[in-house]
């Protein structure tokens, strides 16, 4: 396929807010049961609002996709067998609930709603955060499955595709909440260290593991099924035309497999190995700048690596269309 990089943008700008989020209210979570210290109501509306601020950079980045964005909600209409309509309605609730939870902590209006008898203290933030997290993983899966629906795209059809967009969404976040923590909480930045680490070695084993399994795939198409013909041999000279067309441009990158292999090298180091070595360095020896370019290097890994899930997925019309003349 050919990727766009409006839709490489939205998935990975959003996968860093939801990311954040997750790593924000895992520390409020830890905190709630004393197994942290609680930090002040700032920390966490702050660092929401940045979370806020990456989603609605994705949100923008989606529009330079649409041929009409004056229809765009007509996206959301087919919610009941839509994986696309399903993502376009969570992101819209995920962004308020992220709204409605930097705001309960930030304006002090925070009611505690049940105190149990083992003490635990449940106020409105706890349940606003928890309603985030559900539509976090919600719109995790909306997203992946966008991708993961698709049967005659192999390369995608498989949960390995959801399960990575948890992953690496969660791990960008938890390495710039590492980074947050380390500018206003300093606290808490082995914490979210640890957790960073750990998210992004799992989702080098899940990258790896769907990179193993479409090396491996055979074609069920051939160009003898395509057109009804049992020759062994059969060349294809031209397409019909001797210029590029709409099926060339679209689902097919045109890239080398030089170029191809350059690119997944790439976004192995910035995105697993360059985070990993600078957070486990961060851990003895903490600072800001340490983390500040594991996020930069994980981020800009994570645009070559989305760059090749969606040139990595082979359309059977290219069994045709791939060649101009």
């Amino acid at each position: 396929m050919n990727p766009a990089l409006s839709v490489i943008f939205l998935t990975t700008l959003i996968g860093v807010g939801q990311g954040l989020f997750l790593a924000l209210f895992t520390q409020q979570s830890y905190a709630l049961f004393e197994l942290l210290p609680h930090q002040d109501a700032r920390f966490y509306g702050w660092g929401s609002l940045l979370a806020l601020a990456f989603t609605m950079a994705g949100l923008v980045a989606s529009f330079f996709h649409l041929g009409r964005p004056k229809r765009a909600w007509r996206s959301a209409t087919q919610w009941r067998t839509s994986w696309l309509s399903r993502e376009v309605i969570l992101l819209p609730a995920f962004m308020g609930m992220l709204f409605l939870y930097a705001m309960s902590h930030l304006s002090g209006f925070n009611p505690v709603l049940v105190s149990l008898p083992s003490g635990l203290v449940i106020d409105v933030t706890v349940v606003l955060g928890s309603l985030g997290t559900l539509l976090a993983f919600a719109l995790f899966v909306s997203t992946g499955m966008i991708y993961a629906c698709l049967h005659f795209l192999r390369e995608w059809y498989s949960p390995l595709t959801v399960i990575n967009f948890i992953l690496l969404g969660g791990a960008s976040g938890f390495t710039l909440a590492t980074l947050y923590a380390a500018l206003f909480a300093p606290t808490q930045t082995n914490f979210l260290d640890g957790w960073a680490i750990i998210i992004t070695l799992l989702g080098l084993l899940g990258r790896s593991s769907s990179l193993w399994r479409n090396a491996r795939l055979k074609p069920k198409s051939s160009l003898q099924t395509a057109i009804g013909i049992k020759h062994p041999r059969i060349v294809q000279t031209a397409q019909g035309a001797m210029g590029g067309s709409f099926n060339t441009r679209e689902f097919f990158h045109g890239k080398s497999e030089a170029f191809l292999s350059t690119m997944k090298t790439a976004f192995f180091l910035l995105t697993f190995v360059v985070p990993v070595l600078l957070l486990v360095v961060n851990l003895s020896y903490p600072s800001i700048l340490l983390p500040g370019v594991a996020f930069v290097a994980q981020y800009v890994g994570l645009l070559a690596e989305r760059w090749y899930f969606f040139a990595e997925a082979n359309h059977p019309q290219n069994l045709y269309y791939q060649g101009v003349s």
